[in-house]
């Protein structure tokens, strides 16, 4: 088969389409022929050397994929040859096939085509299990989301909304504010022009947001603090701020407030499919219902990851870029 392989640490420029040998499913595995695959941040930190992929986990980047079962590993029941999946995966995602744990496999959701299915698995995984299984977001509450516009804000907002929280981000630019009132955001902040902590206290009479979601890590963690609410939670996915901050402690216990921060990648197998479960049993209905949709910024070609990352490091997408793998060409054009 083929892949994008990593030649080096550094820029898109690194990123080559490399014949590699086939993957082979072990036990409890299935081997998936991929159709489509999704770009996410932490594909950029591997392809600079900052994020090796754990251990045992292919060595080729994508952490979600689309496709059709090709061949069952051993020990595996309830999936069947040429079935249409996507999967979290812990790598292996810019590839013609990937093998995948079966703990980690999603159905398509009734009513989306297999192309804009690539979008779904880490953004859905990332968010249910940080947002719901951590946080535990609640209807009336206020949910606060850092990178509106991203792959992971627009699936906040949508399944925010869906749950019967209120909800407001930040993003870089008036266009990518609209974009995510369209999704239903109910408070807009320009985190380039405004005080983010200030138009919380004016939007909600001071009592600020019961969950943050936040991507940013270091550079925000004293100023989420101030801006949760008594009982709030925040959830740091994310360091693009940094790795390391200044938290007032005297604020956090005045505020009876709780700071969590998570990876998914390298969690246990037992622990991902329990998320994947779950996202299967609250998700999907509502992809199914129409009430929440994956975002596709734009398609590329997989032999075309290095201009989707440098899409991605542009910061001008909204949603998610996918690349599609050379056999899924006749594929129907995703839905955005």
């Amino acid at each position: 088969m083929h892949a994008i392989t990593i030649s080096q640490p550094g820029g898109p420029e690194v990123l080559v389409w490399t014949e590699v040998p086939d993957p082979v499913p072990a036990e409890g595995e299935v081997l998936v022929e991929v159709v489509a695959s999704a770009v996410n941040r932490a594909d950029l930190l591997q392809r600079q050397g900052f994020y090796d992929p754990p251990p045992g986990a292919s060595p080729y980047p994508g952490l979600e994929c689309s496709g059709r079962i090709a061949a069952l590993g051993p020990g595996v029941s309830g999936w069947a040859v040429g079935d249409e999946v996507c999967a979290l995966l812990a790598g292996g995602g810019y590839a013609e096939k990937v093998a995948v744990p079966v703990g980690q496999l999603l159905p398509v959701p009734d009513g989306m085509d297999l192309v804009t299915a690539a979008a779904l698995p880490e953004a859905t995984s990332t968010v249910w299990s940080n947002v719901f299984m951590i946080a535990h977001l609640r209807p009336g509450e206020t949910l606060l989301v850092h990178g509106g516009a991203s792959g992971i804000g627009t699936m906040a907002i949508q399944l925010a909304k869906a749950v019967g929280a209120k909800v407001a981000v930040t993003a870089g630019d008036p266009e990518k504010l609209a974009r995510c009132a369209e999704l239903g955001a109910d408070i807009l902040i320009d985190y380039r022009e405004q005080d983010f902590v200030e138009e919380i206290r004016k939007a909600t009479d001071g009592a600020g947001v019961d969950v943050i979601l936040d991507i940013v890590g270091a550079k925000y963690l004293d100023r989420n603090v101030q801006t949760l609410a008594v009982n709030g939670r925040l959830a740091v996915i994310g360091l693009q701020g940094g790795i390391k901050g200044q938290l007032n402690l005297a604020t956090l216990l005045t505020k009876r407030g709780a700071v969590t921060a998570t990876s998914l990648r390298a969690r246990p197998l037992g622990e991902k499919a329990a998320i994947v479960a779950a996202v299967r049993e609250h998700v999907w209905p509502l992809i199914a219902a129409g009430r929440v949709r994956a975002v596709v910024d734009r398609t590329l070609p997989m032999q075309d990851a290095a201009e989707a990352h440098r899409v991605l490091e542009s910061g001008t997408h909204v949603g998610k870029i996918l690349l599609i793998a050379p056999q899924a060409s006749d594929q129907a054009s995703p839905r955005t």
